[in-house]
């Protein structure tokens, strides 16, 4: 009897990214959940504009097409970086979620708010930093 070895795989599975963009939105909606069921006031307010407050509808939205253009991304850089593509994608996703934040803070809104809302944008990052890129074996 022979045994047949099967090469790794080498390109990221399909069903993990979109798990992970799953994941990324069920993990806003739920942090956004707490923080409502904690008394969270989510209007926020920007200079020159009117009070809005942030319901599920944009949290979903929003999280859902960050975690999108973040595949996306990923998937431009795997064609074009070749093998450092994981790398400078996972730089590039820190930055842009610490860059993220500055609007969060900068706008008014409650404590309470701001932290959430800060958790959720950090959240997107670390879920898709922990799904999307290639694993090593």
């Amino acid at each position: 009897m022979t045994a047949t070895t099967h090469p790794a795989t080498t390109t990221p599975s399909l069903r993990r990214r979109a798990l992970g963009v799953a994941v990324t939105v069920l993990t806003c909606v739920v942090l956004w959940i707490v923080g409502a069921v904690a008394g969270v006031d989510y209007t926020v307010e920007n200079p020159g504009q009117p009070a809005f407050v942030v319901n599920l509808v944009p949290v979903v939205i929003f999280s859902l097409g960050s975690a999108l253009v973040g595949w996306a991304g990923l998937a431009l850089l795997e064609r074009f970086a070749g093998r450092r593509a994981g790398v400078i994608w996972i730089t590039l996703a820190v930055l842009i979620a610490l860059v993220s934040l500055v609007p969060v803070f900068a706008t008014e809104a409650t404590t309470g708010a701001k932290v959430m809302l800060g958790a959720m944008h950090l959240a997107v990052a670390a879920v898709l930093i922990a799904f999307l890129p290639k694993r090593s074996r």
